[in-house]
């Protein structure tokens, strides 16, 4: 089975060398091409296109532009990433042979690289795919990126079992065209994360988010290659329920 994660937009500015070499990422001249265009662009702009603050952009400013210089740090992709779900992925303690086996089986989607294997090496970055820039032709970067991905995404999932656990967010669909995924894999599983709570189901983001990371530790330590055993999956009170919901009473 191929698993599929969304990147995040807090990111470690460094991590602690693991004795692994970092392979360069599938569509490393694409983001490289997306990257020129960004390091263009003044902190207020990016403030208005991140809807973050001027110093959360003038951050980012800076990270595009020295982008590929030997002044940017490059760090494995998953040790590089640091929102909720990577919190309780917790990569850094992962052993190495962990991280080896999750490069056969897992995807970081991210709108600046595309698709990322965990031991891609990547500058540090905050990218969104609402917009255009000029290397996209007027599309928007996720319209740009969508045919690409799409055929990556599928070719990778049918060269393995033909089986996709998505644990992406629903904003990251956009990089793809579900419809085509849906219809040329032989299946595709998307657990859900719910909380009771006074006899109603809510589904917190950021319990989905925490759920999502955990899962694919779960998966990655346990080597699962059948899809049953991720009934088996608990964290936090979180436990299965049916039809690929967990709920946690």
């Amino acid at each position: 089975m191929q698993i599929l994660l969304a990147s995040a937009k807090i990111m470690n500015e460094s991590s602690k060398p693991r004795g692994l070499v970092a392979s360069e990422p599938r569509f490393a001249q694409t983001a490289a091409m997306l990257a020129d265009d960004m390091r263009r662009l003044s902190a207020e702009r990016l403030s208005e296109l991140f809807a973050c603050s001027v110093q959360i952009a003038e951050t980012n400013r800076r990270r595009y532009e020295i982008f590929g210089t030997d002044e940017a740090e490059i760090m494995p992709a998953a040790l590089a990433y640091f929102g909720q779900a990577y919190k309780h992925l917790k990569t850094d303690t992962l052993s190495n042979e962990d991280l080896l086996w999750a490069n056969d089986h897992l995807w970081i989607s991210s709108c600046l690289y595309g698709l990322l294997r965990p031991l891609d090496g990547i500058n540090t970055y905050r990218m969104e795919g609402g917009f255009p820039l000029p290397c996209t032709g007027g599309m928007k970067v996720s319209e740009f990126w969508r045919p690409l991905l799409t055929d990556a995404l599928i070719e990778s999932v049918n060269a393995d079992d033909g089986i996709l656990i998505y644990l992406d967010t629903e904003e990251f669909r956009q990089l793809f065209d579900w419809k085509r995924v849906v219809k040329e894999v032989r299946g595709i599983i998307e657990p859900s994360f719910h909380v009771l709570k006074n006899g109603k189901y809510t589904t917190p983001s950021v319990w989905a988010k925490t759920c999502r990371g955990a899962m694919t530790r779960f998966i990655i330590e346990n080597r699962a290659s059948e899809v049953a055993k991720l009934r088996e999956f608990s964290y936090e009170g979180f436990k299965y329920q049916k039809d690929w919901t967990f709920v946690r009473e």
